[in-house]
């Protein structure tokens, strides 16, 4: 019996595990929307940024979980994302090394200092700082609660730990499903 193409996927994982990178090859490569958590907590103005209440975004997202596709990314993992998770067909957890993902923050800010990569936020050194400390608060804190929390998914969840094994993933399915 074949499986059928996952038409709603979250994908979580620190700053800088790849999520957004990713985010964009699954929506070209199956013709899916994405959107990142990021901007539904976020109004994005070139004057700067405005927080939606939490009424706005969580009609925001329900909006987007209510469409008939869709592929959600970001770090988050409190109640108010709930409902995507529950939703998903597919969640995927970006596992990268703590290293990599270091490595990742640190050209991410460079290219955008250089106007070599477009930003969703101004590239600030105080941004960048706290990136680190992000990542770090994922990792001893995020990683455990998204466990906790949604492990009675797990199912429909795919721990990944590099590209080679994303693709993977993907490769063996695309094989299964056509």
């Amino acid at each position: 019996m074949k499986k059928s193409i996952p038409k709603k996927i979250h994908i979580i994982g620190s700053v800088g595990s790849g999520k957004t990178t990713l985010a964009k090859e699954i929506s070209s490569k199956l013709d899916i929307p994405y959107y990142e958590l990021d901007n539904v907590v976020w109004i994005r103005k070139k004057s700067g940024d405005i927080r939606r209440t939490e009424e706005e975004r969580e009609e925001y997202l329900n909006r987007i979980i209510q469409s008939e596709n869709w592929i959600i990314e970001g770090v988050h993992n409190e109640d108010w994302v709930s409902n995507c998770f529950h939703s998903a067909d597919l969640i995927i957890f970006l596992d990268t090394k703590y290293s990599t993902r270091t490595y990742r923050i640190i050209k991410r800010f460079l290219k955008q200092k250089l106007r070599l990569e477009k930003s969703n936020y101004k590239p600030t050194l105080e941004i960048f700082f706290k990136m680190f400390k992000w990542d770090r608060y994922f990792e001893e804190v995020g990683k455990v609660n998204f466990f906790n929390k949604y492990g009675t998914h797990n199912d429909k969840i795919e721990v990944i730990n590099n590209t080679n094994s994303i693709k993977k993933y993907f490769n063996y399915h695309e094989n299964s499903l056509l």
